[in-house]
């Protein structure tokens, strides 16, 4: 095909993704199954039959789409969010896919008659929780967990990852190289951990002191330099031995948390190329399988599916939650919101390009399994989160504004919302009365969901919910003054 024609069928597939896209939020549809239907429509048994069987290809626009994916998914994380549960989350990331990998393989030997070491393959590819799915489907459904839920389930997808990596490309040299052992694995795994980490945290740093120190004139540069900085980290740390993937979601945290120079900005933009990146991935990986190899094996598919998503995993984090606070309900939601997506399909293609026995077996029973995941689970978390008692009543309607006219005072700043508490001292109070601190600025307030835009004499009544633009170090003054603390 020309140039020309590539271009415009992928142009084609893009805008398609998008308008499904918008459709899922409407009926209900986990975005990522509908990325997959059309990569699927349009692949060699569909309408379009555009023949597509690069599992290099495919492979490499997986892992860079998965890099920007998590790389834009710690730099949405608030820290805050995640230090209550920092400890329970990455015990439930790293010993939740041993585990569930472990059973999987036992299961596949059992009813699949593979080999238990073909198994744990199977399993290690198929345990992690992806986290372009998790992302989507909660942030784009109406969730709203108790109990820092919603922290504890994206740290665990966005952290579970490099020990799935880990694990299927270790095994994959194993089976190719029976002189390898398994217990050659556990220091190369420390070694990629404790790297990966390092690098991560040590990057995220550079990468907020590179950007406030760069003065680069136009604003355009600072995304192309931040992305440079981020296939470095990935890039670098993986050729030192170290996990990748880790690196670049622990730069995306550390940074996330920083300040730096045109902050919102820069979140806007990777979080757009998240987006597009989830697209891309999905549809390539959707060319790449072939419908009529999935339908041989849809019985081994929906055994191995129910057995993951109603034994496995309900295993796994019940053990690897075992000493934390959270009750069995919310033990059970964080089970049910395990979704597998692209990250799988992915490590799926290692043991395909190692030419490894029962390679496409695997690749289509992961395929299969990742789209009964997301059709089961991601339709029905909301349902399920208030089935067990998990969801928290919804909040009032968000404010909606466009960023682009909030100023940016200072690297420092940020947009907070805060409520004005019943009994605080702003009660019955004008904005001009407050005190509030330098860099404290009330952008906007929502009262019995409509937006008033303030004056310093408008009167702050119970209940408001205020926008504000403030410093960082502002921001406990300001919260006192809100609150009916003290």
């Amino acid at each position: 095909m020309s140039l020309e024609l590539i271009l415009t069928i992928a142009a084609l597939l893009l805008i398609l993704s998008i308008i499904a896209g918008k459709t899922s939020l409407r009926f209900g549809l986990p975005a990522p199954l509908l990325f997959l239907a059309i990569g699927m429509l349009a692949g060699s048994d569909g309408p379009l039959g555009i023949y597509f069987d690069d599992a290099w290809l495919a492979q490499s626009v997986g892992v860079l789409a998965l890099v920007l994916i998590l790389f834009s998914g710690g730099l949405g994380t608030d820290q805050q969010t995640i230090r209550p549960v920092l400890w329970t989350g990455l015990i439930l990331a790293n010993l939740g896919v041993l585990i569930s990998a472990l059973l999987v393989a036992v299961a596949a030997h059992l009813l699949l008659q593979f080999s238990l070491l073909e198994g744990f393959l199977f399993g290690a590819i198929i345990s992690s929780t992806d986290a372009a799915a998790v992302f989507a489907v909660m942030r784009t459904r109406d969730v709203n967990l108790r109990d820092n839920l919603e922290g504890l389930i994206e740290l665990e997808s966005g952290s579970n990852d490099p020990i799935a990596v880990f694990l299927t490309v270790g095994l994959t040299m194993v089976l190719a190289e029976p002189s390898r052992s398994l217990a050659s694995l556990a220091p190369l795994f420390v070694l990629q951990m404790t790297v990966g980490g390092v690098a991560g945290y040590a990057m995220g740093r550079l990468m907020a002191i590179t950007i406030n120190r760069a003065k680069l004139q136009l604003e355009g540069l600072y995304p192309a330099l931040a992305l440079g900085l981020v296939l470095l980290t990935y890039g670098g740390t993986a050729l030192i031995n170290g996990s990748g993937f880790l690196a670049v979601y622990l730069a995306g945290i550390v940074l996330g948390n920083c300040d730096f120079a045109h902050k919102r900005s820069l979140i806007r933009f990777y979080d757009g190329l998240a987006w597009l990146m989830q697209i891309a991935m999905f549809l390539v990986l959707g060319l790449l399988v072939y419908p009529s190899r999935i339908v041989p094996i849809i019985g081994e598919g929906l055994l191995m599916s129910a057995f993951l998503i109603f034994v496995a995993r309900p295993v796994a984090v019940f053990v690897s939650l075992a000493f934390s606070r959270y009750d069995w309900r919310a033990k059970a939601m964080v089970s049910w919101a395990g979704l597998r997506g692209a990250a799988p399909i992915v490590l799926a293609t290692f043991p395909l390009l190692a030419g490894l026995d029962r390679a496409g077996m695997v690749f289509n029973l992961v395929f299969f399994i990742v789209l009964t995941s997301v059709l089961i689970q991601g339709t029905t978390i909301a349902h399920v989160a208030r089935w067990l008692g998990v969801q928290q009543p919804r909040r009032q309607a968000t404010f909606r504004y466009p960023q682009e006219f909030i100023p940016q005072v200072s690297a420092s700043s940020q947009l907070v919302e805060l409520t004005v508490a019943p009994g605080s001292p702003a009660c019955g109070r004008a904005i001009m009365e407050l005190g509030l601190p330098r860099g404290a600025l009330v952008v906007l307030i929502n009262r019995d969901n409509d937006s008033l835009v303030p004056g310093g004499t408008t009167i702050l009544e119970p209940g408001d919910r205020v926008l504000l633009l403030a410093e960082r170090s502002a921001l406990d003054d300001v919260r006192r003054v809100l609150s009916n603390e003290g």
